[in-house]
């Protein structure tokens, strides 16, 4: 089958088609054919792993491959039909259109991949399709809207009435994020460019913000929750904008803000919460019936074939990608 590889870490230009051997599905796992995926943060990011990332990752368990790549594949997001299915497996059949996540080992940029019929988002997780999505739009929903769940949902305790910043309302988790805070019924900032200012608006937000043209740090507002999720700005200064007894959310934060972080919630009174969200089977499934109920949706900026991975990359690099990048996998069926 084809596959994307890359065998050393860099710029777009390490990621090569290559033909691979096709995957089987292992008893409790289930064998998609892949129809479209997309190209998260986590991908450009583990493409492009700098030395330093690598080394911590050593020190704190996370063996990345210090030198290349432990894992040659990428790709956590993918929507296909099931092919196969393992022999201990309940809750799927062959046929089903799924989407979802390939985990931490990866594997969508591919023809094929195998992921388990039950886990958690860090190691691949599946749902039915919404009935009213394609497969690109599918493709597009499980890292974006599961960080943005979780974030809010989960360690942000939003609640109806609060008043919520998102810094990077135009991105990837952004615009998941804006739509997801208005479910919950706070009143929604976002933070964007000014070329994304009305799409920011029409997802939901009550106030946008262009921070090429303003501070939202100088106006002296203040909020209840803070949702940095492009790790773009600056962390003390945003930190001033939130409420005593706040929270504040950063889903996209490098080694140096992390420890910055770390250390002003330690000796500090607001709450700052950091790192990875990772969502569940049952976050997948509430995040399909939204959809199905219109009230959340996906914002897809460009489209390329697998052939034209690096390109993709190559434009997600640029940090002005409007949503989401999805990639579609042809198949030849002769």
């Amino acid at each position: 089958m084809k596959a994307i590889v890359y065998e050393k870490y860099g710029p777009p230009e390490v990621l090569q088609l290559k033909e691979v051997e096709k995957p089987s599905p292992k008893e409790d796992e289930v064998l998609i054919k892949v129809y479209a995926t997309a190209v998260t943060s986590g991908d450009y990011r583990m493409r492009s792993l700098d030395a330093s990332t690598r080394i911590m990752g050593l020190l704190f368990g996370f063996n990345f491959g210090l030198m290349r790549p432990n894992n040659t594949m990428l790709g956590y997001d993918l929507a296909g039909e099931i092919e196969a299915v393992g022999v201990d497996v309940k809750l799927f059949k062959e046929g089903d259109q799924v989407f979802g996540s390939a985990g931490s080992k990866r594997g969508a940029y591919a023809e094929y991949v195998c992921v388990p019929e039950e886990a958690e988002e860090e190691e691949g997780l599946l749902a039915i399709k919404p009935a009213n999505m394609t497969y690109e739009e599918a493709a597009a929903v499980p890292h974006g809207a599961l960080s943005a769940l979780v974030f809010l949902r989960d360690k942000g305790n939003i609640e109806s009435g609060q008043k919520i910043l998102i810094y990077g309302a135009s991105g990837g988790v952004g615009t998941y994020a804006v739509q997801l805070a208005k479910y919950f019924g706070a009143e929604v900032t976002g933070v964007c460019s000014t070329t994304n200012l009305e799409m920011v608006k029409s997802l939901g937000a009550d106030k946008v913000i262009d921070y090429t043209k303003e501070d939202f740090t100088q106006s002296g507002q203040t909020y209840d929750v803070i949702y940095e999720t492009v790790g773009k700005s600056s962390f003390s200064r945003n930190l001033s904008s939130l409420k005593e007894d706040g929270i504040y959310l950063a889903g996209s934060a490098g080694l140096l803000q992390s420890v910055q972080m770390a250390w002003t919630s330690m000796i500090g009174s607001k709450k700052i919460i950091f790192g990875p969200g990772f969502g569940s089977k049952e976050d997948l499934i509430f995040l399909k019936e939204l959809i199905e109920a219109g009230k959340i949706k996906p914002v897809i900026d460009r489209r390329y074939p697998l052939e034209q991975i690096a390109e993709a990359h190559r434009y997600a690099d640029t940090g002005h990608k409007k949503g989401n990048v999805v990639i579609t996998v042809a198949h030849n069926n002769n």
